[in-house]
């Protein structure tokens, strides 16, 4: 563990940066949390069309 930490610390030295990516969820993004609400506004006003999703056991 120490030396996997110390690793990391020299790496973020010599590049004066996090040696790797930091990235949120997409899930999480404004365009997708906007097209969420839009369908459950339609769900709860019954104006949604639900189907079966053919992935979906009996």
């Amino acid at each position: 563990m120490s030396a996997a930490f110390t690793i990391f610390a020299k790496k973020m030295t010599r590049e004066k940066r996090i040696p790797f990516d930091v990235s949120i969820d997409p899930f999480y993004s404004e365009n997708n949390m906007e097209y969420l609400k839009k369908v459950i506004d339609e769900i709860e006003s019954g104006k949604a069309v639900l189907s079966e999703h053919q992935l979906m056991e009996e």
